[in-house]
């Protein structure tokens, strides 16, 4: 039968290991939140990429048309003056 020192070292030492428990446990909220902001900034970065691309290949391509049209004679600067 354990004496009332040992008791009180089991006792002690159980909420030790609670407090670091706890500890841990706070420290990976914080990590995993910190991991989700850093995502979601991350993800709207990349949509911003995203968007300036398309929009840089949609006046490329309306720029490619314009030529084209313009090297047949369909183009709106044919020669024509509006007056």
């Amino acid at each position: 039968m354990a004496d009332q020192s040992e008791k009180f070292q089991a006792g002690q030492a159980a909420g030790q290991a609670q407090v670091k428990k706890d500890e841990l446990v706070s420290s990976a909220r914080d990590t995993a939140e910190s991991c989700k902001q850093s995502c979601q900034e991350s993800q709207e970065q990349a949509a911003g990429v995203v968007h300036q691309t398309a929009e840089k290949m949609m006046n490329m391509a309306q720029g490619a048309t314009d030529a084209m049209k313009n090297a047949v004679g369909m183009g709106s600067n044919t020669g024509t003056t509006n007056q």
